[in-house]
Order: structure tokens, then sequence, then C-alpha cells
């Protein structure tokens, strides 16, 4: 299999996973990258991922589906364009001989998914798992809370959190340097986040995509899976007057309303 970062509008990623004769999409927004991408490939479509309903997620769904067929694998508490099949926490999403689980992440949403693919054979990457995760967590970052809460993401980003530290996230947006801007105002004194910092300024100078990021370094960078480090709690408390027996969805509350207001 190879993994592919389509740009789509001004900042997202729709992500290919292909066999070199057959293609799945995650999250195709806009379906002219995709088309392009299948011709110059030569690729057939054989089935469209999608994690939410928003428009910069499900705009190509339609299009892709109406010229291809492909099947079309979505959220079942949210609409996403008619026809596909609802999944939930729990289910296997099957494509190209692939199960895809299901894990339910609501937050940037009230019914976003993420699909996680315990091993996937990469010519570059061996057998690292896979996390499509639309916009829930991003490198250094999480999504907004436009319809959940915090302590759903919170719950959310344990979850993911909790996968294999090899596995490669694939977030639906390069926000990866403004994340870290801001990382860094929460953590200075984060060695593993001034270094990572760097490698990401290094590779969007050459015009290369910061992800798929690691799980693993995300554990060592990401405030928002960090909420709960000395570090985090205390910067927090002080940026937001918490009182030291703040509970843990106040303390990601916060966290989240100062990188809403960061600049």
């Amino acid at each position: 299999m190879t993994l592919v970062p389509l740009p789509a509008f001004a900042d997202n990623y729709i992500w290919m996973l292909h066999d070199g004769s057959s293609a799945i999409v995650v999250d195709p927004g806009d379906a002219q990258p995709v088309f392009d991408a299948l011709a110059h490939h030569k690729l057939q479509l054989a089935a469209i991922l999608v994690t939410h309903h928003h428009a910069d997620h499900t705009g190509g769904v339609a299009a892709l589906h109406a010229a291809t067929g492909a099947p079309v694998h979505g959220p079942a508490r949210e609409r996403i364009p008619e026809p596909f099949t609802p999944h939930v926490q729990g289910d296997i999403a099957e494509a190209l001989g692939l199960r895809f689980e299901v894990i339910d992440v609501p937050g940037h949403t009230s019914g976003h998914i993420a699909y996680f693919l315990p091993a996937a054979e990469d010519h570059a990457q061996g057998r690292a798992p896979l996390l499509f995760c639309g916009d829930t967590l991003f490198s250094g970052g999480c999504g907004r809370l436009f319809e959940g809460t915090p302590a759903q993401m919170l719950a959310s980003l344990d979850a993911l959190g909790a996968l294999p530290g090899d596995t490669r996230v694939c977030c639906a947006h390069e926000y990866t340097l403004a994340n870290l801007r801001f990382a860094l105002a929460v953590e200075p004194g984060n060695a593993d986040l001034t270094h990572y910092n760097a490698r990401c300024e290094s590779l969007r100078a050459q015009g290369q995509p910061t992800l798929p990021a690691q799980l693993a370094t995300e554990r060592l960078i990401n405030p928002f899976l960090r909420s709960r480090e000395a570090t985090v709690l205390r910067a927090v408390r002080e940026h937001a007057e918490l009182s030291a027996d703040a509970a843990e969805a106040d303390v990601f509350a916060a966290l989240r309303q100062w990188k809403n207001d960061f600049r």
C-alpha cells in the first residue's frame, strides 16, 4: 500500500491509500484532486471514508460516488451524502481487503469518527498502523469544539492517544506550525517540542507536508494530549487563573480556549 496526501483548498489533505491499481480516499472535500490523482496513477476508486459532516470533508463525495460507484463509509450520527454505510464505535469498515476499526471521537462534531488500521504494509513505513482522524487530532493540536464538550474531546483524545506509538496520524489539515507556536507558548522548556518544531519548519520550507505525524511524538509535544502533565497544568492554571483542584475537563476547556484566542 502507498499513502499519499492530496492537497485541497488552502490547507486540507485528502488522504489516498492505494495498491497500484485501486484506491481508498478519506474525507474528499473536493472531488477534483481525487480525479486527478486517480488518472495520474491509473487507479480505480474502491471506497470513500468520511470522518464527519463538514463540507471541506464531504464536498466531493457525491461526485466521486456518481462517477465511480465507490461505496461510502461515514459516521452514523451525522448527515453526509447518501448513500453510505453508517458506522459507530466498534464497527469494521472494509475496503481493499483492509479492516478499518471505527472509533467514536466526538468533540469537534457530535458524531465524529476515526478509522484505525492496525497494520498497513507500506514500502516506506513497514507495517506501522494508520489513523485517519479527521479534525479531532492534529499534529501539535486538536480540533475546535463546534458541537461537542471539553469532556468529550478529552475522552476522544485519550482514546486516540492510547493507540500504538508507531501509529501514523493522518490529520486532515496542515495546521502543524501554527499549533506548535501555541504549544511552545504552553511548554517553552519542552526540548522534544523545540526539536520537532525545527524539523517541521524545515519540511514546510521545502514544500513538504509535516504529516503523517507519529503518535509517540505527539504524546511528547502535543499540549492537548498532555493536559494532565505538570508543566501543562501549571501553564494553564496560571493563564486561566484556575484553582489547583480544577477538574480535568475544566483544565482542558481552558487550554482549548487559550488556543482559540492565541495569536
